[in-house]
């Protein structure tokens, strides 16, 4: 994995000159958020499809 360091700077290098800190920042939280659902992923942190929707459907109740 990258050094967050370098991977704040290549995502606000991706960025367009007249992106807004708020886009910026909205950026950096969405690939935070990327990472750590890989990372979930690789250490079997996850649920299927089936219990999603289990899930979901008990709390329309």
């Amino acid at each position: 994995m990258a050094i967050a360091k370098e991977v704040m700077t290549k995502v606000i290098q991706e960025q367009p000159e007249d992106a807004s800190y708020d886009e910026i920042m909205r950026e950096l939280a969405f690939e935070r958020m990327i990472e750590r659902g890989l990372e979930d992923l690789r250490k079997g942190r996850i649920i299927s499809n089936e219990e999603v929707e289990q899930r979901i459907h008990s709390w329309q109740k």
